[in-house]
């Protein structure tokens, strides 16, 4: 991955090597930090970025903040203005991936979090997309999803995502492309870093968010376009571990992901063993979505490069 050229830190934008904290930073030795994972989506016909629903993802980064404890300076009409500066310093033609990310700054050793001084800092990374087109092959985790009575798990904490990771490198090792963790109930809560779906007998089912999974906004959107686009209802309850052996399809969505067919799980297959006709058209109406391409989603894209005709009703 290249590095990018810029950043924003302590307030403004500047050369991303000038971007630096000190090794005793809280954040770094204790992971108490949260972050946020946004896309910007080049369209190459009208040579326009669009950020796809900065607000949103905005107002759920403040509230995995205060879960923290934590009181950031800016609002959420700051950071997305702060973003959007980033990007034209960037000045990326392709998409890209941008990551938010709340910390604090206390060079201290301190087992607390009272009385000490968060900043945020924002990055943009050029990002294709990730390959998954054939479908993705998942395992069922030994390792559970962490639990909300011990750490919060609906909000994007740092250090909560040492248990992602060992989860996802743990199946990697094992010859799978992801993990499925359960939740300390014994239901499905989630992959490694996408919410998940599966969909049976025409019914789209994923697991609620009392179920400790993180509340994805593409997870939202997902479920919106389902009822409102492809006519598919959508039930949010808890999922037993065999109820995904015996799915017609399955798929994980996350804005890393955007939207996967899952193909396998353990070696097992699902469904036909290719990619379902629910989530095939719900990937392409996904893609166009984010784009700009569809008029009536445009109140989800934020332009970058110029001004279109503004319109601040939000579709939830």
């Amino acid at each position: 991955m290249e590095l990018p050229k810029h950043a924003f830190f302590s307030g403004r934008i500047v050369p991303y090597s000038d971007a630096k904290i000190g090794l005793l930073t809280h954040t770094l030795n204790y992971g108490t930090g949260v972050f946020g994972g946004m896309r910007g989506y080049w369209n190459e016909e009208e040579q326009q970025m669009f950020v796809f629903r900065a607000s949103d993802h905005f107002r759920r980064f403040r509230q995995s903040a205060s879960l923290l404890s934590m009181t950031l300076p800016l609002s959420d009409d700051a950071l997305t203005h702060a973003l959007i500066d980033l990007l034209r310093a960037e000045n990326y033609k392709c998409d890209c991936y941008i990551r938010p990310f709340a910390y604090f700054t206390d060079e201290v050793i301190t087992s607390h979090l009272a009385a000490l001084n968060p900043d945020i800092s924002m990055v943009a990374v050029a990002f294709p997309g990730l390959p998954h087109g054939g479908g993705l092959h998942l395992t069922v985790s030994g390792w559970r999803r962490v639990d909300d009575n011990m750490l919060p798990a609906r909000g994007k904490i740092a250090g909560a995502y040492v248990n992602s990771f060992l989860a996802k490198t743990d199946s990697i090792q094992a010859g799978f492309d992801d993990a499925l963790l359960l939740n300390t109930d014994g239901h499905v809560a989630e992959a490694s870093v996408a919410n998940f779906f599966l969909v049976q007998n025409g019914i789209a089912r994923t697991p609620p968010v009392s179920d400790n999974i993180v509340e994805g906004i593409t997870r939202r959107t997902v479920a919106m376009l389902l009822k409102a686009e492809l006519g598919i209802e959508v039930e949010e309850r808890a999922i037993d571990r065999s109820e995904v052996y015996l799915a017609d399809e399955a798929f994980v969505c996350g804005t890393a992901v955007e939207v996967a067919a899952v193909t396998r799980i353990d070696h097992r297959t699902v469904g036909g063993g290719g990619v379902g006709p629910i989530t095939f058209s719900l990937a392409d109406l996904y893609q166009r979505i984010v784009r700009g391409r569809i008029q009536k989603y445009l109140p989800f894209c934020s332009p970058v490069y110029h001004p279109m005709e503004a319109n601040e009703n939000r579709i939830s």
